[in-house]
């Protein structure tokens, strides 16, 4: 019985895996010309949690420059704030971070 040779190779495979983190979103503050400065300030403090000083500086953002992003984060976050602050009768409105 003929006896017969056998190799084996061995061939190693690289896999690059790409893991992508998903990009932020800001939740943006509109002007509008109805609601008091000292409301927004308000909302700011109980939606957020900030200082009195920061919510005013933020207020006074969306005053200045009709705009003001007001948080940067997760989406599924971005989205419940801009509820919240709908929920206020806020003009808000999302926007996901270029980079």
């Amino acid at each position: 019985m003929p006896f017969a040779a056998t190799t084996k190779e061995a061939t190693e495979t690289e896999t690059k895996s790409k893991t992508s983190l998903a990009r932020p979103w800001n939740v943006v503050v509109l002007d509008d010309p109805v609601t008091l400065m000292s409301y927004v300030t308000k909302v700011f403090m109980q939606v957020f949690g900030y200082p009195e000083t920061k919510a005013r500086k933020l207020m006074m953002e969306v005053h200045d420059t009709g705009r003001s992003v007001v948080w940067t984060g997760a989406r599924e976050q971005a989205e419940i704030y801009a509820q919240k602050l709908q929920a206020h009768h806020l003009l808000t409105t999302l926007e996901v971070v270029d980079g």
